[in-house]
């Protein structure tokens, strides 16, 4: 029968922690960003973007969880359990398959970009970013993205990694990678941050973060603050939600999301603070998203005393970064396929990496000879990301924050998640209410505009 596997559960809250922080903390916290903080002024939009975190990402959090831990399946049929157990349509389902495909879709292409990341690893370690310039930056770059078979080779080994961990099961896979990897990326993270605080204009990175110029907050700046709190933390692609799955009753969700949300923005500035001292010191542009992390920073590892270690460690970083969100993004997809008793977990997540490996080799060639190739004015991977990151993330966030906060039992919310009085009805209030309208601004704004 369709759902009679067991799913597995976290041996600990700390393995829990890890592998939620593990999923929230990807590529977008260390690049994207310190570019969006960039482009919004700096200081303000920090503190908007933090305050809409807690304000609204943190009870979505909470909301995606609750829904993962009452269903105890894969996102699709949890959705359908909890839809049915509360005597509402079948429909619902529809928000856990927006999650399993939006993952699925985001794993394609972020796999491509996860390769990029570890090709930069081989490239700072063997010096091969020693004295580069801007030109040569931007060459190596272009060359490495163009090429038709290197990124792909990159592409699969990067799938490989991930499969290799998701295929060990829960405890045996997610776990034992996320236990040592996120602690990993901490010191790294940290260590970068020292690094930059000694040799570059730190005080000048700390005014930009945190001294807000409020003349450049505008309404453009604070929904794309809400857009990156939304997205930061890995919300309505299902990741959440299957590890809610595997959460015991004895976990407290609210003060585990607390921690999640706090986990994640930490690293988001801290991200911050490692790279805006460094860009300030060799005064060099931040340009646009992937120009940061691929084309300016080689700029100052190649000037740099150490520069080689550095760029080592900073590509690492980022590697791990992207494994811990990868492995989250491959899971929804999965599990949802163990639990039809027809594959086992190997075999699942063997076809799903596979499939994702093929869909996103498109995405890879979309930068050399697929580069011609358009889907509505869009680039292969950009509309990818504009149809999951623009469209489905923000409808199946706003569904699921109406779902839980108009059509689920009062008391039944209650009971899962065992939330003092006072703090249970200012969580209601936001998910019934704030969240979803935040929700439909953003998209409104994504799709069309003011």
């Amino acid at each position: 029968m369709a759902g009679a596997k067991q799913h597995a559960h976290w041996s600990s809250r700390w393995a829990f922690i890890m592998a939620a922080v593990g999923s929230a903390v990807g590529l977008g916290n260390i690049w994207k960003f310190p570019y969006e903080a960039n482009a919004g002024g700096g200081g303000a939009f920090v503190l908007v973007y933090l305050a809409f975190v807690f304000l609204i990402g943190t009870p979505l959090l909470v909301a995606e969880l609750s829904l993962g831990r009452r269903g105890q399946l894969s996102p699709i049929r949890s959705m359908e359990k909890i839809a049915k157990e509360e005597g509402r349509t079948n429909w619902w389902s529809l928000v856990g398959w927006s999650g399993v495909i939006g993952s699925f879709i985001v794993i394609s292409f972020y796999s491509v970009v996860g390769g990029w990341t570890l090709s930069y690893v081989v490239e700072a370690f063997s010096g091969g970013m020693t004295g580069i310039t801007k030109e040569g930056a931007e060459a190596h770059f272009n060359s490495l993205v163009t090429n038709p078979v290197t990124p792909l080779v990159w592409h699969a080994a990067f799938m490989a990694i991930t499969v290799g961990i998701v295929l060990r099961g829960v405890e045996g896979g997610l776990e034992k990678a996320v236990t040592i990897l996120m602690p990993a990326l901490f010191v790294l993270l940290v260590g970068l941050v020292i690094y930059s605080g000694v040799t570059g204009e730190f005080t000048a990175a700390v005014n930009f973060l945190f001294a807000p110029d409020w003349s450049k907050m505008n309404a453009d700046v604070a929904l794309n603050a809400l857009g990156q709190s939304f997205f930061s933390l890995s919300l309505a692609l299902g990741s959440i939600m299957v590890y809610g799955s595997y959460l015991t009753k004895d976990v407290n969700i609210g003060k585990a999301a607390i921690t999640i949300a706090g986990a994640d923005s930490a690293v988001a500035i801290l991200a911050g603070l490692a790279i805006f001292p460094i860009v300030f010191a060799f005064d060099l542009s931040v340009g646009k998203e992937e120009g940061l992390v691929f084309m300016t920073l080689p700029i100052a590892f190649g000037q740099m005393t150490g520069g080689a270690v550095i760029g080592t460690f900073f590509f690492g970083l980022l590697t791990v970064a992207a494994i811990t969100s990868s492995i989250s993004l491959l899971e929804p997809s999965v599990s949802y396929l163990e639990e039809t008793d027809k594959l086992s977990r190997k075999k699942a997540a063997f076809i799903i990496g596979i499939a994702a490996f093929l869909l996103g080799s498109l995405s890879s060639l979309g930068f050399g000879v697929l580069s011609d190739v358009t889907i509505f004015g869009k680039s292969i991977i950009g509309f990818k990301s504009y149809i999951t990151n623009n469209l489905m993330m923000p409808l199946a966030g706003m569904f699921m924050a109406l779902f839980i906060g108009w059509f689920i039992s009062r008391k039944s919310i209650m009971d899962e998640l065992a939330m003092n009085e006072s703090w249970f009805r200012i969580w209601y209030f936001m998910i019934k209410y704030i969240c979803p309208f935040a929700i439909l601004v953003v998209f409104y704004n994504i799709v069309f505009g003011f």
